[in-house]
């Protein structure tokens, strides 16, 4: 059976070892790593805890003891059967009672030696594991990622915050794609406020803050994104990122983001893995094909999972045109199913023309507004509405 470890570390010489200890271990896989022992460290834990049932936490106390010990307890707040192994230089009586009425169930004294982490892996192996799923209270991230320009990237993502809106949700669109920028003009907004403003906020940001700078659509999601100046570009960090992503899974029940298409940038790639599910969204043209391999392949050296993964077809016939692939073909080149179908319809475009989602006018959009519904159940988990169409 695989053993999976999130690593917690301020010192990249002690996540170095963590990871080599790790490599020569058999059937032991790094499922996390974080940089940073901070406050919120807890959201991350549970995150990737869903994704990792079985996974155990391994954290370094010795920066910062008191504040790694703070940290410690609201991991175990979040995920109270996680087992955890800290690690700190004093192994004195003192320090390890502390560590155990903070909820740690093994201790390890640094420098790390590779022999006593296989030791620890080894009874976390043997402890029992979680008996059901985490009832997580963070809100979940759906990411949409294009293969290409004009794969209508955009128009999914608006249009799958709009339909959580109108269930309901408490959602937050937030446009990454630094150079189109096209979530706003595709709800007829007009932002006085950007993700330059959340940059330069961050540090004193509460919900109260964020709802004065983000636009809030009338379908009741709220909306926020780059610059408009294509020079603005390098004021949100990656780090940065990371804890604007922790701000809102902690306030909010659904953050659609759109990544655009650039699977290389480090800002959207920080918002790829923070999210519970990547949607990567491609035609039936052999570009696309070509392309979703090549993102595909990438994501997968990243850590993807398939489960994370699921590709969408837009704009889907079963009829293939000259120049475009079967769904037999585009599954059978990419070796992975297609998670669902989207049809063209006249209506798409009319609504972009419009700027507002298409989902705002059920009677208009017709086919393609039932069809887009049950795309959202399936992607959120939520019982059915009457059958959609699947690829």
């Amino acid at each position: 059976m695989a053993i999976s470890l999130l690593v917690a570390s301020n010192d990249e010489r002690f996540r170095e070892m963590a990871r080599e200890s790790l490599l020569n271990t058999p059937n032991a896989k790094l499922a996390g790593e974080y940089p940073e022992v901070t406050p919120n460290l807890y959201i991350r834990v549970l995150q990737d805890a869903e994704r990792h049932p079985d996974a155990g936490l391994l954290l370094d106390l010795a920066s910062d003891p008191e504040q790694g010990l703070k940290v410690l307890e609201k991991v175990k707040q979040a995920v109270p059967d996680l087992y955890v192994i800290v690690s700190n230089y004093h192994a004195d009586g003192e320090a390890v009672i502390a560590a155990v009425r903070s909820g740690a169930n093994d201790f390890l004294v640094q420098p790390l030696k590779r022999l006593d982490l296989r030791d620890a892996m080894a009874r976390l192996e043997r402890a029992p594991k979680r008996a059901g799923s985490i009832e997580s209270r963070l809100g979940k991230i759906y990411a949409f990622l294009g293969v290409k320009g004009g794969v209508g990237t955009t128009t999914l993502a608006v249009n799958f915050a709009a339909v959580l809106a109108q269930r309901k949700v408490n959602t937050v669109l937030v446009d990454l794609d630094w150079t189109a920028n096209d979530a706003a003009m595709q709800v007829g907004a007009a932002p006085q406020n950007t993700l330059l403003e959340i940059s330069e906020n961050l540090d004193r940001m509460d919900q109260a803050l964020f709802e004065g700078f983000v636009t809030r659509d009338p379908l009741g999601f709220y909306l926020i994104g780059p610059s408009d100046s294509l020079e603005n570009r390098g004021y949100l960090s990656e780090p940065m990122f990371r804890d604007f992503a922790n701000f809102l899974v902690d306030k909010y029940q659904a953050i659609v983001i759109d990544a655009g298409r650039n699977v290389l940038d480090d800002v959207a790639a920080t918002a790829l893995h923070a999210a519970n599910a990547v949607f990567l969204v491609m035609g039936q043209d052999y570009p696309s094909i070509r392309n979703a391999q090549r993102y595909l392949a990438y994501l997968m050296r990243m850590g993807f999972t398939q489960d994370q993964l699921k590709v969408v077809i837009n704009q889907y016939t079963k009829k293939t045109q000259p120049g475009t692939a079967s769904l037999e073909q585009v599954q059978q080149t990419l070796n992975q199913q297609v998670f669902y179908g989207i049809p063209p319809s006249p209506a798409a475009q009319a609504a972009v023309n419009r700027g507002r989602p298409f989902v705002a006018d059920r009677e208009a959009a017709g086919e393609l507004d039932r069809i887009f519904r049950a795309f959202v159940d399936k992607a959120t988990g939520r019982k059915k509405e009457p059958a959609g169409k699947t690829a």
